[in-house]
């Protein structure tokens, strides 16, 4: 969790829900992405050196400070990990870092950038500015300039099945649907006041959109792109992270994690890979 005030990142033990370690980062940290190893975290430095902090997760400790464009807001990584997108709201680009050697291998020019979200296979990335511009991840060039959606777009968020983006409007209170396919929006959804942060359940059928001015929570039904609920949380919500799917486990080290005494076989043809058993052979 990103801390601006003191300029730090806080750790939490998700399984005690105590913050385990504080650390130090640049100016201002905003916006927060662990590479999908889990091994690294990208933190966005809002202002003064305009930087990125690299921290390694299992040290808690910085291992590299990367210099990218003017007020830097949201970062995502790709699902191989080998690239960090970092939007711009000063400079009009977005800052794209090779993870292997941590250095800015591409900047390229989308207007004054907020959010950013990749597509579940990679090959886009799609940033929020005065619309939604959409970059070719192969080529780091700008493919559409502006998809119209509500006005001063902040969040965005893509199915897992990779056909839709749904990306928050603060001033007029939306949620606009993008159709991925054919870059176009296909739905327009009134939510709370000033929505910030959307995040969506694994299984895609669910969207949560965090309005910072209603202290609350909208659920949307993604089928039909309805509000189907509202829940109020505390004041001025702005992020929202939904946990990811259970993977099947991998490893007899992985069941003994859960308090299982053996790793079996898969629980069906192709569902997974294995499953965990309490049972114990005899012979």
């Amino acid at each position: 969790m990103t801390n601006s005030i003191s300029n730090s990142v806080s750790v939490i033990d998700t399984a005690t829900n105590t913050v385990v370690a504080t650390i130090p980062v640049g100016f201002e940290p905003v916006g927060v992405a662990i590479t999908p190893d889990g091994t690294r975290a990208y933190v966005t430095n809002n202002t003064n050196q305009f930087t990125v902090s690299v921290i390694d997760t299992a040290t808690n400790t910085v291992v590299a400070t990367i210099p990218v464009g003017p007020n830097p807001i949201g970062v995502a990584i790709t699902p191989d990990g080998t690239r960090a997108y970092v939007t711009s709201l000063g400079e009009n680009t977005v800052s794209v870092i090779d993870t292997a050697t941590n250095t800015v291998v591409a900047t390229i020019l989308v207007g004054s950038s907020f959010g950013v979200a990749i597509a579940p296979d990679g090959t886009r990335a799609y940033v929020t500015n005065v619309g939604v511009s959409v970059i070719d991840t192969a080529t780091n060039t700008v493919v559409v300039a502006t998809i119209p959606v509500g006005r001063f777009p902040a969040g965005i968020a893509i199915t897992p099945d990779g056909t839709r983006a749904y990306v928050t409007g603060i001033a007029r209170d939306t949620v606009s649907v993008i159709d991925t396919a054919t870059n176009s929006g296909v739905a327009t959804i009134t939510v709370g006041e000033n929505p910030f942060g959307v995040a969506i359940t694994p299984d895609g059928t669910r969207a949560y959109v965090a309005d910072a001015s209603s202290n609350g929570v909208s659920v949307i039904d993604t089928t039909t792109n309805t509000v189907v609920a509202g829940i109020p949380v505390g004041r001025n919500p702005y992020g929202i992270a939904i946990t990811p799917a259970q993977q099947a486990p991998k490893s007899k080290e992985e069941c003994k994690h859960g308090g299982y005494l053996k790793f079996g076989p898969p629980a069906g043809p192709f569902k997974n890979q294995g499953q965990c058993v309490r049972y114990v052979e005899h012979h």
